[in-house]
């Protein structure tokens, strides 16, 4: 199906361009979302009708990821856990737990932001972890593991 993106979508495209992608991928995911239309004649002319309105809100999203970046960056977040004696916990910290303690300190972030290529911390210990807020924005919190009995 082709379709024109109307924001950034990573490893497909930018703002106005025309793509080729699965049928289900577009109408289940991209065109739900918001993300993309269906490339008809009439949508091509309604996106260039409003080319300039929708890059004004895709620079006014990023420069709110920036902002948020500049304050999230280097923020420490701590989770307890129960842990065995060898550090291992009963259970594991995703990125459902870190997002609640982000909330807990004022940051409202999407669900997914969090990047966890290792999965699911199970050991007690300090991680380095990215946040993407955007998808051009990243920056990395540091997330402490400590073990309760």
């Amino acid at each position: 199906m082709q379709i024109i993106l109307l924001e950034k979508v990573a490893n497909l495209g930018t703002l106005g361009d025309v793509v080729k992608v699965k049928d289900g991928y577009a109408r289940n995911f991209l065109i739900p979302q918001g993300k993309a239309k269906r490339a008809t004649e009439a949508n091509m002319a309604e996106f260039e009708a409003r080319r300039v309105e929708l890059e004004r809100a895709m620079a006014d999203r990023l420069a709110e990821a920036q902002a948020l970046a500049a304050k999230l960056e280097g923020a420490v977040v701590s989770v307890a856990r129960k842990a065995g004696m060898d550090g291992r916990l009963f259970g594991s910290v995703g990125g459902a737990d870190i997002l609640e303690v982000l909330a807990g300190q004022g940051f409202v972030l999407e669900r997914g932001a969090v990047r966890m290529p290792n999965g699911p911390l199970k050991q007690v210990g300090e991680y380095p972890l990215e946040v993407a807020l955007h998808t051009d924005v990243l920056t990395t919190i540091t997330v402490n593991v400590s073990g309760e009995q």
